[in-house]
């Protein structure tokens, strides 16, 4: 949050990082002019931070992990999910609030849109960064084999960058604008993280009780 408030000052004040923002900016736009091969894909990813997109994915993962857990019988099953739509629901709140104080221009130019609309900090790279990183931080702990888990630690960040990527690509955003996003995200995905470690600690103590029920068999929904 600290990070967060350093871009929110230097995009404000014109610090600065205003100065290097504008540099990687021209880099990617001389590299999408060159590439325009990828623009379509990178438009896609772009959607992927789309509300009607990325929480639905995140209310699945809810529903789910809500399920398991309580038919486990765990100990505040219902911790993680309510964690989860209470950082989806905040979200729109602290992203609405700053954009509107910072008014900051679209990407390449240096007058703010006359609709009153900002572009700091990026709405679709919090929102699929929250929802994906949170669905993700629910599903792990009922997901068994070392492969799955690492498609699933190691893929989720890679989508995360790809949107964030994707979105200076198709000039909708400044860098600094996706930058601030992740540290917003980083700072709200931390509560999901600390709530989830009830579940953690419950299935860690089922697992050296009796190690066949400490993992979900399957995605039946039966643990061990």
């Amino acid at each position: 949050m600290l990070l967060f408030a350093a871009l929110t000052w230097q995009v404000s004040s014109d610090g600065p990082l205003v100065a290097r923002d504008w540099t990687v900016l021209r880099w990617f736009d001389r590299t999408a002019a060159a590439n325009s091969w990828f623009t379509t894909t990178a438009h896609y990813f772009c959607k992927l931070g789309n509300i009607g997109v990325a929480v639905p994915v995140l209310l699945a993962a809810v529903c789910l992990t809500g399920w398991l857990g309580r038919r486990a019988a765990l100990p505040r099953w219902w911790l993680p999910p309510a964690a989860a739509l209470a950082v989806i629901a905040v979200l729109p709140v602290v992203v609405t609030v700053v954009k509107d104080a910072v008014a900051r221009p679209a990407p390449g130019r240096t007058l703010p849109d006359p609709s009153g609309y900002g572009y700091f900090p990026s709405g679709h790279t919090a929102t699929s960064a929250v929802a994906y990183g949170a669905a993700a931080l629910l599903l792990l702990p009922w997901v068994r084999g070392r492969a799955a888990r690492l498609v699933l630690l190691a893929g989720t960040p890679l989508l995360l960058f790809a949107v964030g990527f994707c979105l200076v690509w198709c000039d909708y955003h400044w860098p600094l604008d996706v930058l601030a996003s992740w540290c917003v995200t980083l700072s709200l995905l931390t509560v999901v993280a600390a709530a989830r470690a009830s579940v953690d600690r419950a299935l860690a103590a089922r697992a050296a009780a009796d190690p066949a029920a400490g993992e979900v068999t399957d995605w039946s929904g039966n643990p061990g």
